[in-house]
């Protein structure tokens, strides 16, 4: 038993030492990720546009494929292209040869058109008294999407892109799969190199709930500060 817990705090020692590359790939991605989904859920409410085609053939594919396939797309099938094995060897763009590179862009991109996905949802679920009082005050409707709709939306739309961030972290462990050494990653060396399994394993597993308490506490204290109003109504109701 004595050291079945050694052998569990060794390796939870190595997850630990391998949590920076995690958050580092969840954060980075997840930023990236919201700063594409916001415009691109208001580009798809514009209906029959190319924009909204375009949008929705994007969504369409990033949550219609899996994420290890996008991966292997981005990681091992786009970087084989001879156009862009070529622009490696250009200077400047050396930086094309990390694995950190591809790997961050299939996750930007997947949480990028699920969380496009929430907001515009979210958008076209917006009171039409919301959008009328807008518009009456004299706004157009770029000037009631950017002031009234998106900010209300964006509030709305916290429960499920809380979901969506989590789910984008435990993501992260597909990229042990191409050899980038994140939580899963160091969970899988302790065991190639001690063959234990269930103790490299755990290990991991218990570095993810703690990662996954810590974001719900977190968005727990966002939603109380900007859901307050919806709370509110739903008293009075």
């Amino acid at each position: 038993m004595s050291e079945t817990f050694d052998l569990f705090w060794l390796a939870l020692q190595d997850c630990i030492a391998a949590l920076p590359i995690t958050i580092f790939l969840t954060v980075v991605s997840v930023l990236i990720g919201l700063c594409l989904a916001i415009p691109l859920a208001v580009i798809s409410q514009r209906e029959k546009t190319l924009g909204a085609r375009l949008t929705n053939g994007f969504v369409y594919f990033f949550t219609g494929t899996p994420l290890l396939v996008q991966l292997y797309i981005f990681y091992f099938g786009i970087p084989s292209l001879p156009a862009v094995t070529n622009l490696m060897q250009t200077p400047g763009w050396e930086f094309l040869k990390e694995g950190y590179i591809w790997v961050l862009t299939a996750l930007t991109l997947n949480t990028a058109a699920y969380s496009t996905v929430i907001f515009s949802g979210a958008i076209r679920n917006t009171e039409r008294g919301e959008i009328e009082a807008a518009l009456a005050y004299g706004m157009s409707k770029a000037q009631a999407m950017r002031r009234v709709i998106l900010p209300s939306s964006l509030r709305r739309a916290l429960p499920a892109y809380s979901n969506e961030v989590i789910m984008t972290m435990h993501s992260t462990a597909l990229a042990s799969t191409v050899t980038i050494v994140e939580i899963t990653g160091a969970a899988s060396y302790f065991n190639s190199t001690y063959y234990e399994p269930f103790v490299a394993y755990s290990a991991a597993a218990v570095l993810y709930l703690v990662l996954n308490t810590l974001l719900v506490l977190a968005f727990r204290q966002v939603e109380k500060r900007y859901l307050v109003h919806l709370k509110s109504r739903l008293g009075s109701a």
